[in-house]
């Protein structure tokens, strides 16, 4: 009996500019180049794929994956293509996955596959095409129940290694690797590398190393489709939840916007894996801070609030994590012009942050030090002023004190925001000398950062500089800004 069209696969088809028949040949092109040799795809297969829903077998789905994010320059998943076989629920039927946590296996399957096919588009050079962020509301949706503390699935039993793939005869062997089980020191060698991956996009930007991180979480996916003692693989999946962190934000930092999206679910899904809802809260507000770059306040403020909730004191959250967490939820209120809720949550992120704690920080949060306490409030502080001058001295006093704490704290990119940030209050208060100064400290040092992010922030203090385009001095250095700006970038042509 037909399922109805499947229009998840019928949007990406229609993307592509391909018809039927060059699908079916790319799809047994792509498989015998994978040692497939028996796929013979044709044009009556792939029109029941889109208009009947049928589901291919392995490897087809995977095969399509291939040649759909290979075409359209972004990381596209067989679920993206409605491909996934869910496993039929209590009833019988085959309805949408209930909202629960996905079994561990899952959650590795779907972290694997999503680095295999980001690590392919970056050894094809190719940029991020334009996809659909989800709104704040459908990932806190999705993830609500099981991030504070709903219904428990129970573990699947781990798989044991994939096989590795033998043609027979005349076929030649394919040369694939798969991980196997690690020690305490190879998962304590993997947690030092997620510290020197984080201090060097702390300090510039994420652009040079985001292609290691990726391929270094990939490589721990595979390391946890096998069996581990229960400690060693909490481990595991906490490490799994960092790189998927800096892999996000790092995409975020370099302008692959929904692919930082997913890469920030699945960090929090991890952490879930690992027990940890304060290190999937943090992810969480990564995600609420790449709405509020994007101008999406109310879905950043949707997102906060299911960070909080499942990051709450009750859970073992530290008062500094709760802090961190107060500063974005702020920003999100400034940037609706809501100053005395933006004041309110500020002063408490403040009163958090000196509460002593009886265990150290976790590595994730090391980096919320002062410095960057007083960067976000002058960021947030810095929003507010556009709809509040009583705003703007905050704004000041907070930005100085972060560029002075972070002269010597190797965070290079973070001392730079806070000088754009610094000269974007100069702009708004109507203080254009004192906006150019520091406009020209930031424009010495941007080029050494790789940071999109950035970019955009140099961009928005330029718009500021527009009322005061009729000073001469003022048109000069528009003109150095907008020769450095680099140009918008569209999407990846089909």
């Amino acid at each position: 009996m037909s399922k109805g069209p499947n229009t998840r696969l019928a949007d990406h088809f229609a993307l592509t500019g391909w018809s039927k028949g060059e699908l079916a040949r790319l799809v047994n092109r792509r498989g015998a180049a994978l040692g497939e040799q028996q796929l013979s795809t044709d044009t009556s297969r792939v029109r029941r794929w889109i208009e009947h829903g049928e589901i291919p077998r392995d490897p087809v789905p995977r095969v399509l994956a291939a040649v759909f994010t290979e075409r359209l320059g972004r990381v596209v998943t067989t679920e993206d293509l409605g491909l996934e076989r869910h496993r039929p629920t209590r009833s019988g039927s085959s309805a949408a996955p209930p909202k629960e946590p996905w079994a561990p296996d899952r959650t590795a399957a779907v972290l694997t596959e999503f680095t295999g096919m980001d690590l392919m588009l970056n050894r094809r050079g190719l940029v991020g095409a334009s996809a659909a962020l989800a709104a704040g509301a459908v990932i806190a949706d999705n993830l609500h129940d099981w991030l504070t503390g709903g219904a428990v699935a129970e573990a699947a039993a781990r798989p044991g290694p994939r096989p590795v793939l033998v043609q027979g005869g005349a076929h030649p062997v394919l040369d694939v690797y798969e991980p196997g089980p690690v020690g305490n020191d190879e998962v304590a060698a993997l947690e030092r590398a997620v510290d020197v991956f984080r201090a060097w996009d702390a300090s510039r930007g994420g652009g040079l190393q985001r292609k290691a991180v990726v391929g270094q979480l990939n490589e721990v996916g595979g390391l946890l489709t096998h069996g581990h003692p229960p400690a060693l693989e909490r481990r595991l999946w906490t490490v799994a939840a960092n790189l998927a962190v800096l892999a996000g934000w790092m995409s975020h930092d370099v302008g692959l916007e929904p692919t930082a999206q997913r890469y920030f679910v699945i960090a929090a899904q991890a952490a879930r894996e690992a027990d940890d809802r304060p290190r999937a809260g943090e992810a969480i507000s990564r995600a609420a801070r790449q709405m509020l770059h994007l101008g999406r306040a109310d879905d950043a403020l949707e997102l906060m609030q299911l960070a909080n909730a499942s990051a709450g004191p009750g859970d073992g959250t530290q008062p500094r994590t709760r802090a961190m967490l107060h500063t974005v939820e702020a920003w999100a209120q400034a940037s609706l012009g809501r100053s005395e809720a933006t004041h309110r949550v500020l002063g408490e992120a403040e009163e958090l942050f000196v509460q002593d704690s009886p265990e150290p920080p976790p590595s994730w949060m090391q980096l919320f030090n002062e410095a960057e306490l007083h960067g976000m409030q002058a960021l947030v502080y810095r929003t507010l002023a556009e709809h509040d001058p009583g705003a703007v001295p905050l704004a000041v006093r907070h930005a100085r004190t972060a560029i002075r704490l972070r002269q010597t704290t190797g965070r290079e990119r973070s001392a730079l925001l806070d000088r754009i940030t610094l000269a974007s209050i100069h702009w708004i208060s109507g203080e254009p000398d004192e906006a150019q100064v520091q406009a020209k400290l930031a424009l010495a040092s941007i080029n050494d950062t790789s940071s999109k992010r950035t970019w955009d922030r140099l961009r928005e203090m330029y718009r500021l500089s527009t009322r005061y385009r009729g000073l001469p001095e003022v048109a000069e250095l528009r003109d150095r800004i907008h020769a450095v700006l680099p140009a918008p970038r569209g999407p990846r042509p089909i």
